[in-house]
């Protein structure tokens, strides 16, 4: 993937590029003390009850799946992502045979054949990588039974220099170089530093959503070295 193309354009590649770093991938997000804490924070935040019905959209290897399925024990849970090398490393997980696979594109779940209505849906690290971020918003929405719950799992840090100085300096020292090892000559996490900066601040992003049609929508918070950095962002289809 070339660095000089623009990020809408990058996005194209992204679900090719998470293919080829799929077993991988696991061992890099493992290196971050806080990254399934802090899924499992989100997926406990949209408060659901037992037998919910769930989509986790770009699962990935489904590291929020597991969130998820240990939060909700008893929940029908759909897992949707784009990269096929992402979803078979998922399948693979000793909890997954009850989970429903599906391999599509995030920005309209219901044409991959995640068809809702669904009591809650996490989408982590997700939005940032769709091209049309209002279009996927908007199909979402749709998806949602009334009052249904949604959570965007992301990094946000354009409104605090702080966010944007620990992430440089993260995504620089620690996540580029370690990502170099695990998985040599994939461009994934030059994009990831790339997107992050260039994604919605968090007042942005939740007048997006209040634009789209949600309502409730607020904003919480990790903890750690992510604490202004990654964010839950909360909302629900109006009843």
């Amino acid at each position: 993937m070339n660095a000089a193309l623009p990020l809408a354009a990058e996005k194209s590649g992204v679900p090719l590029d998470f293919d080829r770093v799929a077993r991988r991938y696991d061992i890099l997000t493992g290196m971050n003390p806080g990254y399934r804490r802090h899924l499992r924070y989100s997926a406990e935040r949209l408060r659901q009850p037992a037998g919910a019905r769930i989509l986790d959209l770009c699962c990935g290897t489904g590291l929020s799946t597991a969130a998820l399925r240990e939060v909700y024990p008893d929940a029908q849970l759909t897992g949707l992502d784009a990269s096929a090398g992402m979803l078979e490393i998922a399948r693979r997980k000793p909890w997954a045979a009850d989970v429903r696979w599906i391999c599509g594109d995030a920005t309209d779940p219901a044409a991959a054949g995640a068809e809702g209505p669904f009591d809650a849906i996490l989408m982590a690290y997700g939005i940032r990588n769709v091209p049309d971020p209002d279009r996927c918003l908007t199909n979402l929405l749709g998806l949602l039974a009334p009052g249904g719950m949604i959570c965007f799992h992301e990094y946000s840090v354009a409104d605090s220099k702080r966010a944007r100085f620990m992430w440089n300096l993260v995504a620089g020292a620690i996540i580029i170089p370690s990502g170099a090892l695990t998985s040599p000559g994939s461009p994934i996490y030059r994009y990831l530093r790339r997107s992050v900066l260039d994604f919605d601040g968090v007042r942005a992003f939740e007048r997006r959503l209040g634009a789209a049609g949600f309502v409730g929508v607020r904003t919480e918070a990790m903890d750690g070295w992510q604490r202004g950095i990654v964010h839950s962002f909360l909302a629900r289809r109006p009843t």
